[in-house]
């Protein structure tokens, strides 16, 4: 069962993602539990739900608990255990401080008597800064705009997400620092956003659509191979292999167009394509990439709306011991600023079959006479 109660019709004057993102109020048994109200996305070959529902959903129900002229202005998430997409969810808000300027909401989800995912966010007051302000902001870079009715495809996914991305090339792609590299998109949610969902449905949205590929950002600046013909099973093909399938039965004009496959992607696929011996070529590949945690500061909270191109930049600074660094900057179409996040990432590449050289025992000491 994907939803502790029925889900209702879907309500046609939201947004796709709007409804994706509902909650239910459990107010008969306690006013700050919730639970989703229409099942999840699972993501073909993840090991759990899509991060960016948890994160939108938790921020939905702390915001439930604050009062209207509060606004979220910073999150921090743990993604703790995979999440199920055949269980409901529960979240428990716990109302740490409510005071004049800023509100300290907790938020826990819970399968199966077990946290999942936990965040701590904080709230602040509308215009509780004073009339003179200290004020700077990252300026955002001169980029194409986005093409209008042009969405990237989701060749592995099942059905249409509820927002749109237009991916740009990798700046800086050809330099062998990863840290110099930057991957880039526009993306907005599907459709309009109802009035009646207020600044809070805005937030939300952006709050789920950070978490689109970004970890990945790692895997793209070091050119690793993402697509595993590895089989868990000898009767099941993995999601990977059936997008390989489908990557390596188009031509290259198709492939340029997939802005998910970066170039380094089509050179690789040309070889296999191609029945060339990519042994001593290949890419590395990734064996296992989740997100640890999120972080996100939101900044103009009431100044945008999320079903409008929205630019964003992300980066990377670290990676090592089998973890990765990821930033992001989030920005209006006309350069406004308005979020900047962080996420650390388990990225651990697929390690080679050949077994390990025996280590030399050291010649010992010849006897001193």
């Amino acid at each position: 069962m994907a939803t502790l109660i029925r889900p209702p019709p879907l309500d046609p004057k939201q947004s796709v993602i709007e409804n994706v993102l509902e909650l239910t109020q459990l107010s008969d048994i306690d006013p700050d539990l919730f639970t989703n109200t229409r099942p999840l996305w699972h993501p073909p070959g993840a090991r759990g739900i899509y991060g960016g529902a948890a994160i939108a959903q938790t921020l939905s129900a702390a915001q439930k608990t604050v009062p209207p002229d509060f606004t979220v202005h910073s999150m921090h998430c743990y993604f703790v255990l995979a999440g199920n997409a055949d269980i409901p969810i529960i979240y428990h808000v716990e109302r740490v401080r409510s005071g004049k300027s800023f509100a300290t909401r907790t938020v826990q989800a819970r399968q199966r008597g077990k946290v999942i995912f936990t965040t701590t966010m904080s709230f602040v007051k509308q215009n509780s800064g004073g009339r003179e302000l200290v004020e700077h902001a990252y300026p955002m870079p001169n980029v194409p705009s986005p093409t209008e009715g042009l969405d990237d495809l989701d060749v592995g996914g099942g059905g249409r997400s509820p927002f749109q991305s237009q991916r740009l090339p990798i700046e800086n792609d050809d330099s062998p620092h990863p840290h110099t590299k930057k991957c880039r998109q526009w993306m907005k949610a599907r459709g309009s956003i109802s009035s009646a969902g207020g600044h809070e449905a805005h937030l939300s949205a952006i709050a789920y659509m950070s978490d689109s590929y970004f970890v990945g950002t790692i895997a793209r600046a070091h050119k690793l191979w993402r697509y595993s013909t590895a089989r868990q099973s000898k009767s099941a093909s993995t999601a990977d292999e059936d997008v390989l399938k489908k990557l390596l039965a188009m031509d290259d004009a198709e492939l340029k167009r997939m802005k998910f496959v970066d170039e380094a992607d089509i050179a690789h696929i040309r070889r296999l394509r191609n029945g060339e011996d990519v042994s001593k070529t290949a890419p590395r590949e990734i064996g296992m990439m989740v997100s640890l945690d999120h972080t996100i500061y939101f900044h103009n909270p009431r100044s945008f709306r999320a079903d409008e191109w929205m630019f964003t930049e992300m980066e990377t600074s670290w990676a090592g011991d089998g973890r990765g660094l990821v930033y992001q900057r989030m920005y209006t179409r006309e350069g406004v600023l308005i979020a900047s996040c962080v996420q650390e990432g388990l990225v651990r590449l697929r390690q080679s079959d050949e077994p390990k050289p025996e280590p030399k025992p050291e010649p010992k000491p010849e006897p001193k006479l």
